[in-house]
């Protein structure tokens, strides 16, 4: 007993050690999408309009549902549940990445080594997915990065059922990850079983709904050619390198694996190999044939997100075996550079914010203290319109208006074309409004004046100097915040 709330107490000091290497940034980035569903469950009255673009990616998940629901269970505040959920998610996908070391070497030192080496990483990219192992925010993909893990967990130790659960838990939560998920268990088991039935779990992997994909409009495709990930002749060659060293990687550890009489390693990396397989070849079929453009947004090649998860469990596990040991310094020697370079990447991605952005924590962001005015300080049922790029321009940290005012807006061109990629009946209305915001940076008056008849907006977060004739209660060292009269 005493053994396992050591190791519990050691996991929680590693899971808050990651956050603080790799920082917290509620909403940034795809926390734009998520947690407006969120919000919205909490109270009805916020975004009365442009709903579509936040509510097609809540209306297929239950996470916006599990985290209003823990919110009106506990009545902890918003800030801070959100920054609770995040740090479970960290802790359970370490937890199961310490029991899968366990497993796989039946050694403490390279259980710990693999769990380790994945939370020093958590931010590292995924070849040319544009996915991280964890992001610094709370998303869906939070959750379900930590429950297919678990599910992982469950299928090695042959508790199929137990696994059959996280793989619903983690459907009812991002309904496309778990297909990933799902789909090594499947490998794996038939791995273990009968290695010349490999070949039928490509089918079982690629069993994706294609008929429910509607045909791609000239729209869409604007939109999702935008996106150099979703297509493998885009990747730049050091990401195609991405695709194939794990692999072969792979194939190393296994054949160490055999000699050390590892055989659930040997098992999990012969069948790493058939998975990653099947997906590059998911990959060729689905993004590069125009004909398949509707099925690109399947991504087939997120199932390097599983695969360099693993990557590093063994890495670490093999270092924590056979070189680290027990000696302390050479852990520092590995880790205290490993986690210096992770954090200084995480302060370049976020420059103009706090490493940290805790709640009730002053922002450092002009940007956020202008969107913490408009959510304190206008009607619940404002319509605004700000430079439809904004998250883009420097400065701006990628950080959402929506999320952080809790006000309507008409589609910008970075997060909303992203869900345009995943919902494709959005494109027509996605480019409507872009196209009505087009240049920006002349914006008179009278092209206001023009939203606002057309559209019912009735406010304005501008860059300074501004626009004249404006009526504008707030402006800070950058941006004012203005009605349209």
């Amino acid at each position: 007993m005493r053994n396992k709330i050591r190791d519990l107490a050691r996991l929680l000091a590693i899971s808050v050690g990651a956050i603080l290497v790799h920082g917290y940034h509620p909403y940034v980035e795809d926390a734009e999408i998520y947690l407006p569903g969120v919000k919205k469950l909490l109270n009805p009255a916020l975004y009365p309009y442009n709903q579509a673009f936040y509510a097609s990616h809540a209306h297929l998940s239950f996470f916006p549902n599990i985290i209003a629901g823990s919110i009106r269970l506990t009545h902890i505040p918003f800030d801070w549940a959100i920054l609770s959920w995040q740090f479970v998610c960290v802790f359970v996908l370490l937890y199961a990445c310490w029991r899968l070391g366990n497993l796989v070497f039946r050694d403490r030192m390279a259980s710990w080594g693999g769990t380790a080496l994945v939370a020093s990483l958590l931010t590292i990219p995924i070849a040319g997915t544009a996915l991280y192992i964890m992001d610094q925010y709370l998303t869906a993909r939070s959750m379900s990065t930590a429950t297919v893990m678990m599910m992982v967990v469950s299928a090695v130790e042959k508790r199929y059922l137990r696994s059959g659960l996280w793989a619903v838990v983690t459907a009812l939560v991002h309904p496309l990850m778990v297909g990933f998920g799902v789909s090594y268990c499947v490998v794996l088991v038939l791995e273990r079983r009968d290695r010349r039935r490999n070949v039928s779990a490509a089918t079982v992997a690629l069993l994706f709904p294609l008929g429910l994909f509607p045909p791609a409009t000239d729209a869409y495709r604007q939109v999702v050619q935008s996106r150099s990930y979703f297509f493998l002749l885009q990747w730049e060659w050091y990401e195609w390198l991405g695709i194939f060293a794990p692999l072969l990687i792979f194939w190393w550890y296994a054949r160490i694996a055999k000699k050390q009489n590892f055989p659930v390693l040997v098992a999990m990396c012969r069948a790493l190999i058939v998975y990653g397989a099947i997906f590059f070849v998911a990959g060729l079929i689905l993004t590069i044939p125009s004909s398949m453009l509707p099925f690109a947004q399947l991504q087939p090649l997120r199932a390097l997100h599983l695969e360099y998860i693993l990557l590093f469990v063994f890495t670490g596990g093999l270092l924590g075996k056979f070189v680290l040991k027990k000696h302390v310094w050479r852990w520092l020697l590995v880790f205290v550079p490993l986690c210096g370079g992770m954090f200084y990447a995480s302060r370049e991605l976020f420059p103009d914010s706090r490493h940290l952005e805790l709640p009730n924590a002053n922002p450092r962001n002009v940007w956020v203290d202008a969107f913490l005015w408009v959510r304190n300080n206008t009607p619940t049922g404002a319509y605004f319109a700000l430079n439809p790029g904004h998250m883009e321009l420097p400065g701006e940290d990628q950080h959402g208006f929506r999320a952080i005012a809790e006000r309507s807006m008409l589609a910008d061109r970075v997060k909303d074309s992203g869900v345009v990629t995943m919902f494709p009946r959005l494109a027509e209305t996605w480019m409507e409004q872009t196209n009505a915001q087009k240049n920006w940076k002349e914006f008179k008056q009278a092209d206001l004046l023009r939203l606002k008849s057309v559209y019912g907006v009735n406010w304005v977060v501008l860059e300074k100097p501004g626009i004249p004739g404006l009526t504008c209660p707030y402006e800070n060292a950058r941006l004012l915040v203005c009605r349209i009269e």
